[in-house]
C-alpha cells in the first residue's frame, strides 16, 4: 500500500517537469461578429496529431484550453455546426496565449445540424445531443466502453458502474439505437472494447412513445447511445468464470452474446454461494462483493440483474441462475424482444436486535435473537412487441409473467422487559409461499402532421396472486416479580391468499397552438382490486390435526378503489424554456368488504388534480427547474382488514377499514451548471412532500407490555431532502485527478399515537462526502473516498428526549495494470458506528484483495482474491424511528480464499480483437 502512495506521490511531482499552458480567445461569426455558443476547440501535436486538450466556447463565445506537454508547437482546430473548420498553428513561446477572436465562415453547404468539420472533433456539441468521438480519448489498449467513458469530459462512473453526465444520471444505454441485451447496462460497457465504437451520443431520456411523437423527453435523465462502426456491427463475445475457495466457497459464471445488425442473443448462466448474482463484469473482482462494488443494491439488500432478484446483502445465499435475451427488428418496422430468466437461491441468516420504546410515561426494551432459512425459485419472461404500421401509426404491447416457489423456515426468541414485568415469547414457523405475476401493457400511437400532433391510447393491467401455507407455533410466558403468572400457547396452520388485480386505462390527445405550444387533453381511469383470505385453524390435542376453525383471527376481506382523472394541459417545448400546467379532476372512490362479518363501507373524494413544471436553460449546460405534482394514495390491505394478526404475539395488529386515502403535495426544484472549459459541475437540489389524511399507527402497550396497533388518518406529515455537489476534473499530460464534493440532508416529521398520546418525531440526517480520484496513464488508478452520516431525532413523546449518532465510513479503492499483464485490486472500507448498544461492534473493515495475471493474448486471467482479509468485517446499524431507537446485527459472508480463471472469447466484424498481440483467432463467422 505505501508502495502505491509514494509512486503517485512520485507521479505527481515528475509530472510538474512538462510545460504549462493557456490558450484563450473568442469565437465569433465572421460576418455579424456574433459570438459562438458551444464551438467545439481541441489542440493536437503536430508530430502525431494525437490530442492534448479540447474545450467547448461558453455563451459569451470565450474559450480557454490549459494543458501541459513537451512540445514546441500546437495545431489548434474549431467546429462549429454549420460553419467552416478554422485551424491555426501555435507557437508554445509563452505560457498564456491570447488568440483574440476568431473568425469562422458559414459553410456553402449548410445544412441544418450537419456539422462540417474537416478534421475529427472529440466533442461535438448539437441542438439536443452531446457527441463524443471515441478515437479522439487514449486509453489502454484492450479498453472497453466503461473505461472509455472514463475519460471523457462531465462522464462520471463509479465504482458500481452507475453513470452521469454533467452530474445527471444515465437510466439506459443503447447500441445502434437499441437495448444492448436487455435493460442491464453494465453488459454494454463492460464487453464492448473500444476499437469497435464509433462515437458514443448523450441525449434526453426518452419513451418510446416519446420518440415516436416527438415530445419531449427528460431533460434531466439521459440516455447514451453507442454507435459501432460499419465494419465491425456484427460479432459476438462471451466471458466464463469458475473459482473455488476455502471455507467450501465456489464462483461458476458464464455469458454469451451474439450480434449482427438489428440481431441480438445473449444467453447467462451462474451458480455460486458468495452472495453474488455472477454478472458484476467487475474485471478486477468478478463476483467477490464488497461494499463499494455491488450490483443494484436496494436499500432493504437486495440486489437484481434484469429485474431478478438474487437473495438478500445480509446472511449468506446460495444462488443458481439462468437467462436468455432475444431482440430483432424487421424492415424498421417490427421489432420483437423477449427474455426469460430462471433463479434460484437459498439464504441463512441471522440477526441479534436490540431496541428500546418510547411511552408517553415510560420506556420498554425488547432483545430479540433470530434466524432463518429461505428458498426459492423464480421464473420470469418478458415480451415487448413493436410494430409501425405505416410511419404515423405505431402499436407497441409489452406482456411479462413472474412465478415463483419458495419456502422458509424462521426461528425466534425474544424477551420485553421493564422495571415491572418481563414476557420471553419463542417463535417457529414453516411457511410455503408462492407467487404470481402477471402484467401487460398494449399503446397505439397515431400521429398527425409534422408537428407533433398525435392521438395515444393505452391499456395496462396488473394481476398478483400471493398464497402462503403457514405452521406457526409460539410461546409466551409472563413473569412479574421473577415468578411466572401465565403461559400462552398457539399451535395454528394458516391458510392465506391475497390477488391484487389494477387496470388502467388512458388516452390522451395534443393539438398544436402555435410553435413549441400544444394542448393536451386527457382522461386516466384505473382500478384496483385487493381481497384477502386467511383461514386460522387451532391445533386439536385430541386429533393431532389443525381442525379448529378460529373465527375471530379469519378473515375474507376485499378492498375496491376506482379512480378518474379528466385533465387538460398546456405546455411549451421550447429550445430554453420547458414548462407546462396540467389540471383536472381527482376522483378517488374506495370501498370495502367484509364478506365473513357482512360489513360494507364506501366512500368518494374529489380533490384538485394538479401537475406543473417548469425547466429554463440559462445556457449550455446550465438550468433551473422546478415541479410540482399532487395524487393519492391507497391504503395497503393490511392496514385496512379488521383482524388481529397474532404472528407476533408481542405486537398485534389490526387494520381499520374506515380510513381515507393520504392526499400528497410535491415540489422538486433544482439547479445543474457544468463548465466544459474548467471540467468542473455543480449540482443543487431539493424535494419536500407534504401528507394530507396520512396513515399512521395508532398503539396501545398494555401493562403486560403487548402492544396493539390499528392505523387513523392524520394531518402534519411532511418528509423532505435536499443536496448539493461539486466535482472537477484535471489533467496533466499522462495524470488525471479529479474530486467530488457532496452534501446531502433530509429532513422527516412522522407522526402516530401511543396510548392515546399523539407524538411528532422529528428526524434530520446530514451526510457530507469526499470523493478523490488519480490515474497515471492508465498503469495506477487511485479512488479515496469519505463519507460522514450525522443522525438527529426530537421527541415529544418521552419528556423531550433526542437521540443522535455519528457514522464515519472510510474508503480506498486502488488498482495497478503494471507490470504488464498483471492487476493488482485493493477495495478497503473502514466504518465506525456512532452510539450503538454495548456488546455490539462499533467498527467494521472489510479489505478485499485480487491478483491477477493476464495470458494468451488477455483472453485469460487467472486470479487470487481474498475477501475480508483481514476478518473484521462485521454488519451492525442502528435504525432510529418514530418511536423507537433500535441496535442490529446481522450473520454476514466471512472470509474466505479463492482462485479463479477467467476466460473471454470475443470476434467483432470478423476480426479478432486480440489477433496480433500474441494469439490468433478461434473462430470464424
Amino acid at each position: 500500500m505505501k508502495k502505491i502512495l509514494f509512486l503517485c506521490l512520485f507521479l505527481s511531482v515528475t509530472g510538474t517537469w512538462a510545460q504549462q499552458f493557456s490558450i484563450s480567445g473568442k469565437v465569433v461569426d465572421a460576418e455579424t461578429r456574433l459570438p459562438l455558443e458551444s464551438a467545439t476547440l481541441f489542440v493536437e501535436k503536430v508530430k502525431d496529431s494525437s490530442l492534448v486538450a479540447y474545450t467547448i466556447s461558453n455563451n459569451a463565445g470565450d474559450f480557454m484550453i490549459e494543458g501541459s506537454g513537451k512540445m514546441d508547437s500546437l495545431r489548434l482546430v474549431s467546429s462549429y455546426n454549420g460553419y467552416m473548420p478554422l485551424s491555426r498553428f501555435i507557437q508554445l513561446d509563452k505560457q498564456n496565449i491570447d488568440l483574440g477572436q476568431l473568425l469562422m465562415e458559414v459553410a456553402s453547404n449548410e445544412l441544418g445540424e450537419v456539422t462540417v468539420v474537416a478534421e475529427r472533433a472529440p466533442v461535438t456539441v448539437k441542438r439536443d445531443t452531446l457527441e463524443f468521438n471515441a478515437a479522439s480519448f487514449n486509453t489502454r489498449q484492450d479498453a472497453n466502453l466503461e473505461e472509455l467513458m472514463k475519460k471523457l469530459p462531465g462522464v462520471e462512473v463509479d465504482a458500481q458502474g452507475n453513470i452521469t453526465v454533467n452530474g445527471k444520471p444515465v437510466s439506459r444505454i443503447l447500441v445502434n439505437g437499441k437495448e444492448f441485451f436487455g435493460n442491464d447496462p453494465k453488459i454494454a460497457t463492460k464487453n464492448l472494447p473500444k476499437e469497435i465504437i464509433d462515437k458514443i451520443q448523450v441525449v434526453d431520456t426518452k419513451t418510446k412513445s416519446e420518440e415516436f411523437t416527438g415530445k419531449a423527453g427528460d431533460p434531466d435523465n439521459k440516455t447514451i447511445n453507442v454507435t459501432i462502426k460499419e465494419d465491425k456491427n456484427k460479432g459476438y463475445f462471451a466471458r466464463f468464470t469458475a473459482g473455488g475457495g476455502t471455507d467450501e466457497r465456489y464462483e461458476l459464471s458464464g455469458i454469451a452474446n451474439y450480434f449482427k445488425d438489428d440481431l441480438r442473443v445473449s444467453a447467462l448462466a451462474s451458480s455460486n454461494n458468495i452472495n453474488s448474482s455472477g454478472f458484476s463484469m467487475d474485471e478486477v473482482f468478478d463476483m467477490m462483493r464488497g461494499r463499494s462494488r455491488s450490483i443494484m443494491i436496494r436499500s432493504n439488500g437486495t440486489f437484481a440483474v434484469n429485474g431478478m432478484n438474487f437473495g438478500s446483502d445480509q446472511g449468506i445465499t446460495k444462488s443458481e441462475t439462468a437467462g436468455l435475451n432475444f431482440t430483432n427488428e424487421w424492415d424498421k418496422k417490427l421489432e420483437l424482444t423477449g427474455d426469460y430468466f430462471f433463479v434460484k437461491s437459498d439464504t441463512e441468516t441471522a440477526s441479534v436486535v436490540e431496541r428500546e420504546t418510547f411511552l408517553p410515561d415510560r420506556t420498554f426494551y425488547t432483545d430479540i435473537i433470530s434466524d432463518a432459512n429461505i428458498v426459492n425459485e423464480n421464473h420470469r419472461a418478458n415480451l415487448n412487441f413493436e410494430i409501425e404500421l405505416d410511419t404515423m401509426t405505431r402499436i407497441e404491447i409489452r406482456p411479462s409473467i413472474s412465478i415463483s416457489d419458495g419456502f422458509a423456515h424462521r426461528s425466534s426468541a425474544s424477551e420485553r422487559m421493564d422495571n415491572n414485568r418481563e414476557l420471553v415469547t419463542n417463535t417457529e414457523d414453516r411457511e410455503d409461499i408462492y407467487n404470481k405475476d402477471f402484467n401487460n401493457r398494449i399503446s397505439v400511437t397515431r400521429k398527425f402532421g409534422s408537428r407533433g400532433a398525435y392521438l395515444e391510447a393505452s391499456f395496462e393491467n396488473s394481476n398478483q396472486l400471493r398464497e402462503s401455507e403457514n405452521f406457526f407455533y409460539s410461546e409466551l410466558f409472563d413473569t412479574e416479580g421473577g415468578e411466572l403468572v401465565e403461559t400462552r400457547i398457539q399451535d395454528q396452520f394458516i391458510d392465506e391468499e391475497n390477488n391484487t388485480d389494477e387496470y388502467e386505462a388512458g388516452v390522451t390527445q395534443r393539438s398544436v397552438l402555435a410553435d413549441k405550444l400544444f394542448l393536451d387533453l386527457s382522461y386516466d381511469f384505473s382500478t384496483q382490486s385487493m381481497n384477502s383470505t386467511r383461514s386460522v385453524f387451532e391445533f386439536d390435542e385430541q386429533t393431532g390435526q389443525y381442525t379448529q376453525f378460529n373465527n375471530l383471527l379469519s378473515n375474507d376481506f376485499e378492498v375496491k378503489s376506482f379512480k378518474h382523472i379528466p385533465n387538460a394541459g398546456i405546455s411549451f417545448e421550447g429550445k430554453k424554456l420547458r414548462a407546462g400546467l396540467d389540471m383536472g379532476l381527482l376522483n378517488t372512490t374506495l370501498e370495502n368488504r367484509n364478506f365473513l362479518a357482512d360489513v360494507d363501507f364506501k366512500n368518494n373524494y374529489n380533490n384538485l388534480y394538479l401537475r406543473s413544471n417548469v425547466r429554463y436553460e440559462l445556457a449550455r449546460g446550465k438550468s433551473l427547474y422546478i415541479n410540482y405534482r399532487n395524487d393519492t394514495e391507497i391504503p395497503s390491505i393490511r392496514e385496512l382488514q379488521p383482524v388481529p394478526n397474532l404472528t407476533n404475539p408481542l405486537n398485534i395488529v389490526i387494520g381499520n377499514p374506515k380510513l381515507d386515502p393520504t392526499f400528497t403535495h410535491q415540489v422538486y426544484l433544482g439547479y445543474q451548471n457544468f463548465d466544459f472549459a474548467t471540467r468542473s459541475g455543480m449540482s443543487i437540489y431539493a424535494s419536500t412532500t407534504v401528507y394530507e389524511d396520512q396513515v399512521v399507527p395508532y398503539s396501545i402497550t398494555n401493562e403486560d407490555l403487548v402492544t396493539t396497533t390499528t392505523f387513523r388518518n392524520l394531518d402534519g406529515g411532511i418528509s423532505g431532502y435536499a443536496g448539493v455537489s461539486y466535482s472537477k476534473r484535471h489533467k496533466k499530460e499522462e495524470q488525471e485527478f479529479s474530486y467530488r464534493l457532496g452534501l446531502y440532508g433530509n429532513y422527516n416529521r412522522q407522526i402516530g399515537f401511543s396510548n392515546g398520546f399523539r407524538y411528532n418525531a422529528d428526524r434530520f440526517g446530514i451526510n457530507p462526502s469526499l470523493r478523490l480520484g488519480y490515474n497515471y496513464n492508465d498503469l495506477v488508478e487511485i479512488n479515496p473516498r469519505y463519507e460522514v452520516s450525522y443522525n438527529l431525532s426530537k421527541y415529544d413523546i418521552n419528556f423531550g428526549r433526542e437521540e443522535e449518532y455519528t457514522n464515519h465510513t472510510i474508503a480506498l479503492e486502488a488498482t495497478t495494470y503494471w507490470p504488464k499483464n498483471v492487476v493488482f485490486g485493493n477495495d478497503i472500507s473502514f466504518i465506525s458506528f456512532g452510539n450503538v448498544a454495548p456488546g455490539f461492534d462499533p467498527t467494521s473493515l472489510l479489505w478485499n484483495m485480487s491478483l491477477g495475471y493476464k495470458f494468451l493474448g488477455d483472453d485469460a486471467t487467472l486470479k487470487v482474491k481474498v475477501y475480508d482479509l483481514l476478518d473484521e468485517n462485521v454488519s451492525t446499524r442502528r435504525v432510529i424511528g418514530e418511536d423507537y431507537v433500535q441496535d442490529t446485527q446481522e450473520l454476514i459472508l466471512e472470509q474466505y480464499f479463492m482462485v479463479s480463471f477467467t476466460y473471454k472469447l470475443s470476434r467483432f466484424g470478423g476480426k479478432d480483437p486480440n489477433k496480433g498481440r500474441g494469439r490468433g483467432g478461434i473462430f470464424m463467422f
